[in-house]
């Protein structure tokens, strides 16, 4: 009885709460603020155990806002007294944050500030002491090392059930990660229940959206991603033994419209993989928004690492190059799209899923009608998240595919698989079968000045294509492998001993052409140098082969 009335209280507070925040946010020129405030210290005398800080921080600025310095600092008192938890912030972060300034212009020259910030040094002292100690004890690990005397079949081997991982303390970690010498991010670890480190795990990366409007973060909050729209991912990755992780971007480092972030996600997978026992066959990229469309970006330039990749409310195009979508074809790709989509139209997505039909892709598409572009937020999107991890259920990366069709403009993105180092030589003649791939968009949804969505005509091309490109096509079969190349002046082809038979010679055709007819051998160095650069324990290369066109 007890808690249902504390749920009900809690259902009244967050309606009030939201109903001031709509006020606050929707106001012009801080019109509404006197009334929204009121409704916030309603529901703070009513409801005073459901107080939270973001609605004291609401309630403090716009109190600094309407010149009530002394309302504004007794609820920033309030405030800076919140404790970080699973759930919340801590309090002091938001007068530390890079927009309170703004934020409180009104109360800056006012004694109490600089006294209310002294008060934090402490609490936040303490905390960033908590915070390294847990990460010091997310990347300790047993002493593993190769000594360089081993046998070089027993060093694969070792390599590949390289164990070094012990059980970990919590089921969250905030784990620290340096883009740049003057910039550092943070991405939040969510592990299964009862982590075994012997035992290999799945990991679906999480990317959010709203890049343009993001900060970097020093940490995250594990309810905030956790929770809210992402909270089907939780549940199902905790019903199937999944590892989540969420990485924060910005405007300026992000997987959608800066390549001088893209690196993050590839990054963060091999951090991870030195500490927890990822299955190097079963890693994913799911996102929304901006997120889904940084999947889909990653699905086209850096799949190698990734078994399969969705997306809801995807923009599928990528923004730093050209789009070439037949790069779908290495992997797989599941969207979740609505039929009031802002973002990008259901005719487009119509279109895109009979290209992917025509070119035999593994992609499927699933429409749900009735939803803008903010589907997550709603229960019926949970049916999403269910088909995501029904197919990551089944679905392993082949690390030694057959089959590789390649194309890039960009060089840092000229590998994939058994194949690297691609170079472009665009001044060649683009053989017959290098072809790009599009389809004209005619209409899109947009909301006009009433809030309505209205449809407007347009005509613009699904893809850019801004930099000339690089194809190639290869396959191997019988230790021989067979490369038809357009626009490309060299390649390399790394080798493992699970492709080829390594007793016999390997052959590599180009372009009909009899490149290369002997004998691989493992290479000590190459080996070891290869799987420090991936941390990957199935894709093991042993020696590679360089081949100029």
């Amino acid at each position: 009885m007890v808690a249902g009335v504390l749920v009900h209280a809690q259902q009244k507070y967050s309606a009030m709460a939201q109903k001031a925040a709509d006020l606050m946010e929707n106001t012009k020129d801080g019109a509404d603020y006197k009334e929204a405030l009121s409704i916030y210290e309603q529901a703070f005398t009513l409801y005073p155990d459901s107080i939270s800080g973001p609605d004291l921080y609401n309630v403090s600025v716009m109190a600094s806002e309407l010149k009530d310095y002394d309302k504004a600092f007794k609820y920033l008192t309030s405030l800076v007294k919140i404790k970080a938890t699973e759930d919340h912030h801590p309090g002091w972060g938001y007068i530390e944050d890079e927009s309170s300034e703004s934020d409180y212009k009104n109360l800056l020259s006012d004694p109490r500030w600089k006294a209310l910030k002294q008060s934090t040094v402490q609490d936040k002292k303490e905390f960033y002491q908590v915070l390294q100690k847990n990460r010091e004890e997310f990347f300790r690990t047993r002493d593993v090392s190769f000594n360089g005397k081993e046998n070089l079949k027993t060093l694969y081997t070792q390599i590949k059930n390289n164990q070094p991982f012990l059980p970990k303390a919590m089921r969250n970690y905030s784990v620290s990660f340096t883009i740049n010498d003057s910039a550092t991010t943070s991405y939040l670890v969510h592990l299964p229940k009862d982590y075994q480190p012997q035992k290999k795990y799945p990991l679906l990366f999480f990317l959010h959206g709203a890049v343009r409007y993001s900060t970097l973060a020093d940490y995250l909050i594990p309810q905030e991603n956790l929770g809210t729209w992402n909270r089907f991912y939780t549940k199902y990755a905790d019903l199937n033994e999944v590892i989540l992780v969420f990485p924060r971007a910005s405007k300026a480092y992000n997987w959608m419209t800066s390549d001088d972030g893209f690196f993050m996600v590839p990054d963060i997978l091999k951090q991870i993989k030195t500490t927890i026992n990822v299955d190097d066959n079963r890693v994913f990229i799911s996102g929304h928004s901006n997120g889904a469309t940084g999947s889909f970006s990653y699905l086209m330039k850096q799949p190698s690492s990734f078994a399969g990749f969705y997306g809801f409310n995807t923009y599928p195009k990528v923004f730093t190059g050209g789009t070439f979508v037949e790069n779908i074809k290495n992997r797989s790709f599941i969207n979740f799209s609505t039929d009031q989509d802002y973002y990008y139209p259901p005719n487009a997505n119509d279109d895109m899923t009979g290209l992917m039909k025509g070119i035999k892709a593994d992609y499927k598409e699933y429409r749900y009608n009735g939803f803008p572009h903010w589907f997550p937020m709603f229960k019926e999107s949970e049916s999403g998240c269910e088909i995501i991890f029904n197919d990551l259920k089944k679905r392993k990366r082949n690390p030694f595919p057959k089959e590789i069709s390649w194309e890039f403009d960009d060089e840092r993105y000229g590998s994939i698989d058994w194949l690297s180092g691609m170079k472009l030589d665009t001044l060649q003649s683009r053989a017959a079968w290098h072809q790009n791939l599009n389809f004209k968009i005619t209409k899109w949804l947009k909301y006009n000045d009433s809030d309505s969505l209205i449809t407007e005509k347009t005509d613009k091309n699904a893809f850019d294509f801004p930099r000339k490109s690089g194809k190639i096509k290869a396959a191997y079969a019988k230790n021989i492998f067979r490369i038809e190349t357009s626009d490309i002046r060299s390649f390399s082809i790394s080798i493992s001993p699970e492709m080829v038979d390594l007793k016999k010679k390997v052959k590599v055709f180009v372009n009909g052409k009899l490149y290369f007819n002997q004998k691989v051998k493992y290479d000590r160095d190459f080996m070891l140098q290869s799987f420090e650069n991936n941390r990957d324990r199935e894709q093991i290369w042993i020696n590679t082969i360089h081949l100029k066109v």
